[in-house]
């Protein structure tokens, strides 16, 4: 590469710091063994930032994250900021990179990796194999839709509203980028709304079919309503491929199908942005699981999941196919060495901490890559 690529580091809360440091020790060895640089900065967000600012993202760290090529942050919140009032949470940050940054599309793979097929709560013949990918819609939806708030009526009741709304544009550019995923996978997409009852669904599978008619009819397209979805998930997980769906059910079956694999400990994800004329997207890049304040700092936090999302950037922010391979290759040696953090332990495996699951994982890329 010409250049260094500029990465902002958002560590965050909890667990959040002790897992991305073992990730930029593995950013530092592709970048002293693969000549891949990387220039990291690192910032706050969520309650460090809080603590920090008195605002769970600053606008300084908003303009580096806007200005960076991908942005890889740990987990945000803790029951220390839980009587903040709702506008001032952590997870106010999280929501405000993804809104600003125009991050549409949440990639979300549930892969389960051959040595933790027994650490799924499901049967090994149910899981053994599964590779799918859950494409969210993430800046849309009733999580941003107005109007929204809690007001008090006439007759001293209160009533919560919040409203499920999406545009043409909103649903046909994240389909967009489902079908071009499925393109790569196995050609066979699933389009998941509620149309039976929600207008929106309605609309959702209107237009997921109108552009699959237009530019994709090699891609074999089907639509599931998310309630049954959310059960073909936990019946026969493997019918799927890649599914697209909105930002609420996508929120729900993403972690639905993060404990197929073993452990939310073991998921990573991406979101994504438009592409501009250069092909450059705007990129974040997180491990599914939270900021588990009652492990944190005490070195059972396993940081796979946060590697694995540093193998996502390599793949969709600097098209580095191979060095992904790689990386995700070691995590896999790694676990069929029997190396475990408390989140995936089973009897008969080695307890490892955090630190040590990291040197594990960069002995497995010196062996494989070095």
């Amino acid at each position: 590469m010409a250049s260094n690529k500029k990465l902002l580091v958002l560590p965050g809360d909890g667990i959040g710091p002790e897992v991305m440091a073992q990730v930029a020790r593995v950013a530092e060895w592709f970048d002293r063994k693969r000549a891949i640089g990387f220039d990291l900065e690192e910032d706050l967000v969520g309650g460090a930032a809080i603590d920090a600012h008195g605002t769970p993202l600053a606008d300084a760290t908003m303009d580096k994250a806007l200005a960076a090529d991908a942005v890889l942050l740990g987990a945000v919140g803790g029951p220390k900021w839980d009587d903040l009032p709702f506008e001032q949470k952590p997870e106010r940050g999280l929501l405000r990179l993804r809104k600003e940054m125009a991050l549409f599309a949440n990639l979300r793979p549930a892969l389960c990796f051959a040595p933790l097929v027994e650490a799924s709560t499901l049967k090994p013949e149910v899981v053994s194999g599964l590779d799918l990918m859950i494409v969210r819609e993430l800046t849309g939806g009733v999580y941003f839709g107005e109007p929204r708030g809690i007001e008090t009526l006439s007759d001293g009741q209160r009533r919560g509203v919040n409203t499920q709304v999406y545009t043409t544009e909103e649903i046909r550019r994240v389909a967009a980028v489902a079908f071009e995923l499925a393109r790569k996978r196995a050609n066979k997409l699933c389009s998941v709304e509620k149309a039976n009852v929600m207008e929106s669904g309605v609309l959702w599978r209107e237009e997921v079919t109108r552009l699959h008619g237009e530019s994709y009819l090699d891609v074999e397209l089907s639509h599931m309503y998310a309630d049954n979805c959310a059960m073909q998930l936990v019946r026969a997980p493997k019918q799927f491929d890649v599914i697209v769906t909105d930002n609420l059910f996508g929120d729900m079956l993403s972690d639905a199908a993060a404990m197929l694999t073993g452990s939310l400990g073991m998921l990573p994800s991406a979101s994504l942005g438009a592409a501009d004329e250069t092909g450059r997207r705007r990129a974040l890049y997180e491990p599914v699981h939270g900021s588990a304040p009652d492990i944190a700092g005490r070195g059972k936090a396993n940081p796979l999941a946060c590697v694995l999302s540093f193998a996502m950037l390599l793949r969709y922010s600097l098209d580095q196919g191979a060095e992904a391979d790689l990386l995700e290759n070691a995590v896999e040696v790694v676990l069929a060495s029997g190396k475990r953090t408390p989140d995936i332990l089973q009897p008969g495996h080695e307890a490892v901490s955090t630190e040590a699951m990291g040197d594990a994982v960069l002995a497995e890329l010196d062996r494989l890559g070095g």
